[in-house]
């Protein structure tokens, strides 16, 4: 069994005491907990080091899933009662779930933001498939996606475009920039996730790979195509130009299955936590290519 496992496994017997949750919570859990030890991550907190953060490690994200995995349930009990609202009320009603939540990761976590873009992300996810449950509507990848961008329609619009304060780092980016960000991902109903990570994550397992290589060279993929906010925010545009450029340096080498996939990995490790880059959004992705891997 390979670290990675084995930590897995720990974690999950350590995290997973409430079994009354209903699977798509817990593989919620799993899928945030896959996304931690999945290393090398560069510039991202893994099981070798803490990339390009200061204020956090390995053990602040277990205490911030321990967390914020207690919500999950909620979320998808959300979905089911609220299931007939229209899509604007449905997204306005589960917010003050996202934000309790995101008050207790903040608590666990002496107030440093470990998964914000998570919470957004599965709060949407497991929301949609309570929904789709339900209206007795079939549980897949592409329902599921279809049902969040639904509930997301006119998300960028409304509160990014119109929106006048900049209080946000996202509002900020969209406004410098024209990126998205994870609200952008989510309207889309994760169109990066379906067209780059998962159909690369599905044909390295087809291809026989174990989990924790198919998981790095999907995030690869992530890496050289996503347009991740948190890149620009540390690094500006020529931030996230380097890391897109780099990882597809490594892919064209073949990436994971490359005899020294690992390696290069590690080294772009040290270029990202040397130039202070943490592909945020990225480790969002990754969690979400696994979790709907799993419908």
């Amino acid at each position: 069994m390979s670290d990675y496992s084995q930590q897995i496994a720990q974690l999950e017997l350590d995290l997973n005491s409430d079994n009354n949750q209903c699977i798509p919570a817990q593989l919620a859990t799993k899928a945030l907990i896959k996304e931690v030890c999945l290393s090398p991550k560069p510039g991202l907190v893994d099981m070798n080091n803490s990339g390009a953060h200061l204020d956090m490690d390995f053990q602040t994200f277990v205490q911030s899933i321990k967390a914020i995995s207690i919500w999950f349930e909620r979320f998808y009990q959300y979905g089911k009662t609220s299931a007939l609202q229209d899509n604007q009320q449905f997204l306005a009603g589960i917010r003050p779930i996202g934000i309790e939540c995101e008050q207790a990761m903040y608590q666990a976590t002496n107030q440093v933001n470990t998964h914000k873009g998570g919470i957004f992300a599965f709060g949407l996810l497991l929301g949609a498939i309570g929904r789709l449950e339900q209206l007795g509507l079939t549980i897949n990848t592409q329902n599921i996606c279809d049902e969040v961008s639904a509930i997301c329609q006119g998300i960028v619009t409304n509160e990014l475009k119109q929106n006048n304060t900049t209080s946000s780092i996202g509002e900020k980016l969209f406004k410098l920039h024209n990126l998205p960000g994870a609200r952008g991902e989510a309207e889309s109903g994760y169109i990066t996730v379906r067209t780059i990570s998962l159909p690369i994550y599905q044909t390295m397992k087809h291809n026989g790979y174990d989990e924790e290589t198919c998981l790095l060279q999907a995030m690869l993929h992530l890496l050289a195509y996503n347009q991740d906010t948190n890149l620009v925010s540390r690094g500006g545009l020529e931030g996230l130009t380097f890391a897109q450029q780099e990882a597809r340096k490594i892919i064209k080498q073949g990436g994971m299955t490359h005899a020294n996939g690992l390696e290069l990995l590690n080294q772009l490790d040290e270029e990202f936590i040397k130039r202070n880059l943490s592909p945020g959004g990225t480790a969002d992705l990754i969690a979400i290519t696994w979790f709907l891997s799993q419908f």
